[in-house]
């Protein structure tokens, strides 16, 4: 969701202002994929290369992230949604872990849309955890080193029970995917736009959805193959 800042600046306000534009926004999209029948949607907010950014402007995100939480979770729950928060978030204090648990435990059972919010969360730090716990129930003796396969690790990512990414879409201009779920958008189809998220509206959604439904997804086969079992 990039462009928060940039929104703002062009328009002379803090770049605050600019993030809390695009938490308004987020409740619209949430609000598209339900009708759109969208089963899962990830969200990166905050990745754990923003610490780099001004401690103010961290502090303010931290609280709007408290805020949100809130303000969105009973909504969320009213309206069926799950809602999941992936990430280091223990670098966010006790109180924020405190709400996001609750807001876990309240929507768990919520089956219309799985919305995940990566917060602290970088994709090598995801897959570096995961490979810690792994090598841990080696030296336990629990798995044979020499047997460890890429099913060996999933397990343990953060994204684990999920369907790895249909479509991933990234607003600002920026093309790029800024170590966000490196290990589960190894076939997922990539879509940049220059639009602001603050300004990506169901326009801007529908084009991207449109774009995802124009392309073949082959996951290594040939396009004659693909064409053959769809009509099978």
């Amino acid at each position: 969701m990039d462009g928060n800042g940039r929104w703002a600046k062009t328009r002379g306000l803090p770049r605050i202002a600019g993030h809390r534009k695009g938490v308004e926004n987020v409740r619209e999209i949430v609000r598209m994929c339900g009708d759109k029948g969208v089963e899962y949607l990830t969200l990166f907010a905050f990745s754990s290369e923003n610490w780099r950014r001004p401690d103010r402007e961290v502090q303010l995100l931290l609280e709007l992230f408290s805020s949100a939480l809130n303000k969105e979770v009973g909504k969320l729950h009213k309206n069926n949604i799950r809602f999941r928060v992936i990430g280091n978030v223990q670098r966010f204090g006790e109180k924020i872990v405190a709400k996001i648990a609750k807001a876990e435990r309240l929507t768990s059972e919520n089956t219309s849309l799985t919305l995940t919010v990566a917060a602290n969360y970088g994709g090598r730090w995801d897959i570096a955890q995961a490979c810690s716990q792994v090598v841990r129930r080696a030296m336990e003796g629990e798995i044979d080193a020499e047997s460890i396969m890429p099913e060996t690790i999933e397990p343990y990512l953060s994204m684990y029970g999920i369907p790895e990414p249909d479509l991933f879409i990234r607003s600002g201009g920026e093309q790029r995917i800024s170590n966000f779920l490196l290990w589960q958008l190894a076939y997922t189809e990539l879509y940049f736009t220059e639009t602001l998220w603050p300004e990506f509206d169901g326009v801007e959604f529908d084009k991207a959805l449109e774009s995802f439904a124009r392309r073949q997804r082959r996951f290594g086969l040939t396009g004659e193959q693909v064409e053959a079992a769809r009509h099978a």
